[in-house]
């Protein structure tokens, strides 16, 4: 028996990268999927967008384990989108026992008086809004079903301790620490546990971009992979650049099992020792 059978996840941002990752985990263990990803273009993101071509995979790639996928084309930043998703997955699938609200994004590096408007804005309403209508939405779900529930944010290192020149994208990912210990209170008396997951760099398109290259490399006038894993490797205190997907995900299939159901509260650093260095 899997460590999740017969449960229902509800996961943004799960067209590729962790989304995706945390989709197949969950259901290599036993569980059906409530998928949503926005699969077009954002203004503040400096790198391809996910497609539905790509959303469509993660489903291929859940039916290929027998579990059942409703997967949606929404946007976090439309609370009625993100809704109505939800509302249709949990009609389809009968329940709701875990939230991964981990769409998000990365945007171009400035000094914070430099950041355009524009792009403060789609940080700040995808990266701490956009979990927190995610959750919103589950809530209710959650309650209905009398089991509890786990919900797990995808936060950052970047939520524990700065980095120049990105802090809108600090400023997102301390918002949703904040936001996951304030609903691990409220909603602790309904058995739904809250907690956050900080990852250092993760290998997905997310960093394996030019916009990345260029912010850990400055000194450099056209940065590529080998020269940004130089300089990600000085964060981390194990000798590794970066983290696989499957290695967040494993963190939340714990979380999202009953092996931590009286873990709530926490931010869990799954970052090779950055958070220590």
């Amino acid at each position: 028996m899997g460590r999740v059978e017969g449960k229902v996840a509800f996961i943004t941002g799960a067209a590729r990268g962790q989304g995706r990752s945390h989709a197949v985990r969950l259901a290599q263990e036993g569980a059906d999927i409530i998928a949503i990803d926005v699969c077009e273009p954002i203004n503040a993101v400096p790198y391809d967008p996910a497609t539905e071509e790509d959303l469509a995979e993660t489903v291929r790639q859940v039916e290929a384990l027998d579990r059942r996928i409703v997967a949606t084309k929404a946007d976090v930043r439309d609370m009625a989108q993100v809704q109505k998703a939800i509302d249709d997955g949990v009609a389809q699938l009968g329940r709701l026992d875990i939230v991964s609200a981990n769409a998000g994004i990365s945007g171009r590096p400035n000094r914070s008086e430099d950041i355009p408007d524009d792009e403060w804005t789609d940080m700040l309403d995808i990266n701490l809004s956009g979990v927190w209508r995610s959750i919103r939405a589950s809530i209710p779900h959650l309650r209905a079903g009398g089991r509890g529930g786990s919900v797990i944010i995808t936060s950052s290192d970047a939520g524990l301790f700065a980095y120049e020149n990105i802090s809108h994208y600090v400023s997102a990912k301390h918002g949703v620490i904040g936001l996951m210990r304030t609903l691990a209170l409220e909603l602790a008396r309904d058995m739904i546990r809250v907690n956050a997951i900080c990852p250092t760099t993760v290998d997905t398109d997310m960093v394996q971009n030019d916009a990345i290259y260029r912010l850990f490399r400055p000194d450099l006038e056209n940065p590529g992979k080998q020269d940004f894993a130089d300089a990600a490797v000085q964060m981390n205190a194990l000798p590794i650049p970066w983290v696989e997907a499957v290695d967040i995900s494993n963190a939340l299939l714990f979380l999202a099992s009953d092996e931590a159901r009286y873990i709530t509260g926490v931010a869990l650093p799954v970052d090779a020792g950055a958070a220590v260095k």
